[in-house]
């Protein structure tokens, strides 16, 4: 069912003779070649330190760094990398013990191009017990590591800060199991998402967790960060579709909890300390997780809206008439179509309006999901929505994902991007992006607002021509502010990395840190393992 819906009369012609959808502009999301940029691991300073405010305040101006809190902070007493040490790996690394500058470039500068490490080692281990001899040397050694997958995070969180040895889960790319009957894989942390997802569409299952990124990220790093994305409305976060993790630990021990049930009540769920962790607890070296089957019948629909009020009162009504059927609820809104229209050239597939809607369905019966979508249209476009389309062929299904998937390369194209990943109660998604605007004026080059609805996140990105202290240090504190007066959270999928620790106070209780902290001294008491990641400075020493 594909077909332009439209008020009135059109619409009522477009309901009884859907006919398919125009053929929109779409390619992959590519991720660009990281260039040159200045060797300071320093990001842009913001203003001075802030604490949370209102019921979310937790620790006073004393508690947390005096300036610049997004800064690196001085390099950590760590071991340098001498000759014995390279011996050391070059003999359990043949080959794969890299030093050359040249090839260790793109390892040592992050997506956004905003952090760059200065990393002169990359080990690109193939098995967990190669993983664990490495961190066990680098531990008696004092040698701290940067865990790294396929470099898609935009926090900071996956390059180096200074010199620390680059552990690559690139080569660890097989899957080991898969079974057809529970739909249960089991595969190494270094497989490409978008791999799998092929892999289980030829064996009737997807993965259930979908991204933009899913052509380079790797798996372990969905895990290491509890990615979202695209599929969380249906399928729930990777701490319920994450059955077991192989976990090589800061001494080198490697902790086996590779299950495959879906129920175990024995004691503690340790795999749970280490999704979202970000690589500062352990390194995963193995995964398995709980996949769905392959729907029969795929509809999205992209839909435009007055407002975002009537684009809540559309979600309200999707989620009643559609029910097991809904799949995914995603906006953006009209400067994200502006800047898809001016940089990448995609064509708008409906008239202009202020927010657009992307919505999925997923079922096994496609008359009975057809009916109920045919149902919601009419519902909706009777008074909520201005215009429409329906694709269920997979190209253009994916023209209309393009709109929203997109969205992040649109930008990079725009300037200088800062960026920010809120929780927030669904009704206050949008004023977060309204009131940045009217916070910033004309200091900045665009203010934008898109993300899952579904699960109340939003991701407000801020353009510039280029980088702005000034303009970030009227970005932040006031964003962590005012997330914190709503009860949000300053990270709803991307983690805390680099750019983020020191502001974990605005989401979290000052006993809830400390016990982080408490966390990671025991099972990292020398800390080597992603430093200055996650934790705040004055409790990541």
């Amino acid at each position: 069912m594909a077909g332009i819906l439209q008020r009135n009369l059109r619409l009522r012609t477009a309901l009884c003779h859907l006919r398919p959808s125009s053929t929109f502009s779409s390619t992959a999301t590519v991720r660009p070649s990281p260039v040159e940029v200045q060797r300071s691991p320093f990001l842009p300073t913001s203003a001075s330190w802030q604490s949370g405010v209102s019921s979310r305040q937790k620790h006073s101006v004393a508690d947390g760094p005096q300036s610049s809190p997004a800064a690196a902070p001085h390099r950590l007493p760590f071991s340098t990398i001498t000759q014995e040490d390279l011996a050391f790996f070059r003999k359990i690394l043949p080959g794969r013990t890299i030093t050359d500058p040249d090839l260790l470039e793109s390892s040592n500068v992050d997506w956004l191009k905003t952090v760059r490490g200065s990393s002169e080692l990359l080990l690109r281990p193939q098995t967990t017990e190669e993983v664990s001899q490495i961190i066990k040397y680098c531990n008696s050694r004092n040698l701290a590591v940067n865990p790294q997958g396929g470099n898609t995070g935009l926090v900071g969180g996956s390059v180096p800060v200074y010199d620390e040895i680059i552990l690559s889960t690139a080569l660890m790319n097989n899957i080991l199991t898969f079974d057809n009957i529970s739909g249960i894989l089991t595969c190494q942390a270094g497989c490409i998402l978008e791999n799998l997802s092929v892999y289980l569409e030829d064996r009737d299952h997807i993965m259930p967790l979908d991204l933009g990124a899913k052509g380079s990220c790797h798996i372990g790093g969905n895990v290491a960060t509890n990615a979202g994305g695209l599929r969380l409305l249906r399928y729930g976060s990777l701490h319920g579709t994450v059955l077991g993790l192989e976990v090589v630990l800061a001494d080198g021990r490697v902790l086996d909890c590779l299950a495959t049930l879906r129920k175990d009540n024995t004691g503690y769920d340790l795999k749970q300390l280490f999704i979202g962790s970000e690589g500062t607890l352990g390194v995963i070296t193995a995964v398995s997780i709980l996949c769905p089957r392959r729907p029969k019948s795929v509809n999205v629909v992209f839909l435009g809206c007055e407002s975002f009020e009537q684009l809540l009162k559309t979600f309200q009504l999707c989620k009643g008439m559609l029910g097991e059927i809904l799949s995914a609820y995603e906006f953006l809104d009209s400067e994200c179509m502006r800047l898809l229209n001016t940089h990448l050239k995609l064509p708008n597939p409906i008239s202009d309006c202020p927010f657009y809607v992307v919505i999925e369905t997923s079922g096994s019966d496609p008359t009975h999901d057809e009916e109920k979508l045919h149902n919601f249209l009419e519902e909706a476009m009777s008074s909520l929505v201005i215009d429409g389309t329906v694709a269920t062929e997979e190209s253009k299904i994916k023209a209309l994902w393009s709109m929203r998937e997109r969205v992040t390369e649109a930008l990079t194209h725009d300037g200088f991007t800062y960026k920010y990943d809120i929780s927030l109660p669904v009704e206050l998604i949008y004023q977060l992006v309204t009131d940045m605007r009217e916070h910033l004026g004309d200091r900045a080059k665009s203010v934008v607002g898109y993300g899952h609805v579904g699960d109340g996140n939003l991701h407000l990105n801020i353009t510039s021509p280029s980088k702005d202290p000034a303009l970030l240090a009227a970005i932040e504190p006031f964003v962590y502010e005012w997330t914190a007066r709503c009860h949000g959270s300053i990270s709803a999928e991307h983690g805390l990395g680099l750019k983020k620790r020191n502001y974990i106070h605005y989401s979290k209780s000052s006993q809830a840190v400390a016990l982080m902290a408490d966390i990671k001294a025991m099972l990292d008491p020398k800390g080597i393992l992603n430093p200055y990641k996650t934790l705040p400075d004055n409790m990541n020493k």
